[in-house]
């Protein structure tokens, strides 16, 4: 049936609305990706900026239902995350993207498709398996390590470090609260926020 579905040519515009910008938090499973994001998220909207989540777990339940964790499915849903990511960077949102993103080539092609229209901030969340394991509520790490679950992101599945993040947060050394204040400081430093003025 899918070969019959053909993309229509429809015009493609070039406008775009300034201030829009990806923060794309990467790191195992566990390592503190979406507590951090879901503290950065408000203070953003707090500062003026319109904010959208594209949080892993969300999005595969959405945008990427059915795909499994193949190399080839994960690679998909990145590449979804960062088309989105760059459409609604183009008109003017301050995108949260927390995914675990294991692979470097995949957050590279994520990272052009956002820098077409705006500023793509790599944020990995550093912490080791053995801790992201202690963390873990659902067992999965558990199970991955009993051989019950496989192809488990750094377990029998590798992830590859950002080689050059914007910024590296090692979540066993800084509190979630800590954390998210690293970030907005990067950001600032980065120009895509105003700093916060003291009351």
């Amino acid at each position: 049936m899918t070969e019959h579905i053909y993309a229509h040519e429809h015009p493609e515009s070039e406008r775009k609305r300034e201030g829009g910008f990806t923060l794309w938090f990467t790191g195992l499973s566990g390592s503190g990706k979406s507590t951090i994001a879901h503290l950065v998220g408000p203070e953003l909207e707090r500062r003026g900026l319109i904010v959208e989540y594209l949080d892993g777990d969300t999005v595969r339940t959405h945008l990427s239902k059915g795909l499994g964790f193949s190399k080839e499915d994960r690679d998909i849903n990145i590449e979804r995350i960062g088309w989105v990511a760059s459409r609604l960077t183009r008109h003017g949102a301050a995108v949260i993207a927390a995914a675990i993103s294991p692979y470097e080539e995949t957050r590279r092609h994520a990272r052009a498709l956002v820098e077409e229209w705006g500023p793509f901030v790599e944020v990995f969340v550093a912490a080791s398996v053995e801790e992201c394991a202690r963390r873990d509520v659902k067992g999965l790490y558990e199970k991955a390590f009993a051989g019950e679950i496989t192809g488990f992101t750094g377990v029998d599945d590798p992830y590859e470090e950002p080689a050059s993040p914007e910024l590296r947060i090692d979540t066993e050394q800084h509190e979630p609260e800590a954390s998210a204040r690293l970030v907005l400081g990067k950001l600032e430093e980065l120009g895509l926020v105003a700093a916060q003025v003291p009351a």
